[in-house]
Formats: structure tokens, sequence, C-alpha cells
């Protein structure tokens, strides 16, 4: 039986990635099998390496330009994406390549606050801003559209009166990091095997 693996797509220090890669070590059907950075100064190198995943680092004008992330991802025989904290848009080739095989977490409730510039403390300051009494992450299909695509788990947690974007983000974050790898899990057992 062939595994599900995928392909890590993040811009950051990628506590997210860390997750998933612990989460899926020892897994029967689903293994990590690429780390994909937007710079070459993301922390998410660090994990790649210490973990012995095999890792590239994007070239923005490269991946808008041309299509060569599809065959990096061809040849390391990964059949999904998982945006981890990757702030780019996903250009269309690679979303029509990977439809309904790329999921993106976003760390509000959807809808709401999405969006393009919508990220980090930005989300959870306008979270604030706008009065919600409540947050949290949401995973999603990606599409052409940033945070449009079809909703396949949210949690929710309380955003209390006196937070700080600082505080929604640390609750918000410990969501992420308790769900984001069981709902990719349960997304990609619901496909059966690639």
């Amino acid at each position: 039986m062939s595994k599900h693996r995928l392909a890590l797509f993040a811009s950051g220090t990628g506590s997210n990635v860390a997750q998933i890669v612990t989460y899926f070590q020892n897994h029967t059907s689903i293994e990590v099998g690429l780390i994909v950075a937007s710079k070459s100064t993301a922390g998410v190198l660090n994990i790649a390496q210490a973990q012995g995943i095999d890792s590239i680092v994007l070239q923005r004008t490269e991946f808008y330009e041309n299509e060569s992330i599809l065959l990096d991802l061809k040849e390391r025989h990964i059949n999904f994406i998982v945006l981890a904290g990757f702030l780019w848009l996903v250009p269309g080739y690679l979303v029509k390549a990977y439809k309904n095989r790329m999921v993106n977490i976003h760390p509000a409730l959807l809808p709401k606050f999405g969006g393009k510039g919508m990220y980090g403390m930005h989300v959870h300051r306008a979270v604030i801003a706008a009065g919600e009494t409540e947050s949290g992450p949401t995973v999603h299909l990606v599409n052409e559209v940033y945070d449009d695509g079809a909703i396949l788990f949210q949690e929710r947690c309380p955003v209390l009166p006196d937070d700080q974007p600082e505080d929604l983000a640390r609750r918000v974050l410990a969501l992420e990091h308790r769900h984001f790898a069981p709902t990719i899990e349960r997304y990609l057992l619901s496909l059966g095997q690639s």
C-alpha cells in the first residue's frame, strides 16, 4: 500500500510543521516527504534538517513565472500539500494540479477575517477590534482566492475582554497544534489511497 506523501509549505518558524511532522512520524499510511520554505531564513528549514526531511527554498519569481515546483513535487511522489503558515498566494497552476489535495490553516473563523494581508497578528488585531467574542483556527481546502476554499474544520475559543492580540494568538495557536494534523489525517483517510 503506497503512502500519502505530504509537502509542507511554510514561511516562518514552522511550529505547525513541527507538530505535523511529529504526528505523522510513524504513521502507517501518511508521511511528510518534503518541506518547502518561501525564504532561506525560514526556521522551518531547521526542522527539515533536524528530521532528515528533504527541503526546497522557493524563489518567488520562479514560483509564479514557471511551474518547476511541479517537477520537484512529482520527483518526490508528493500527492498532498499542506500550507502551514505559508504567506504567498498559491499560483493557479499549482492549485489546479492539487485540486482538493491542498489544505491551509487560518487563525480565524472563516469566512470572517480572511483575504489578502490577513495573516498572523493582523488577524488577531482585527478580531479584537471588531469586538468578536470568539475566534479560532479554520482548516480549509485551497483555491485561487486567499482563504476561500471549502472549510474542513473549525475550533472555537473565547476572545476575552482584556485580550491583547498576543494573548489571542497563543490561544488560537494551541488549538492549531492540537487539531491541524488530525484534520489532515481524517481528510486524507476519507480520500482513500491516491
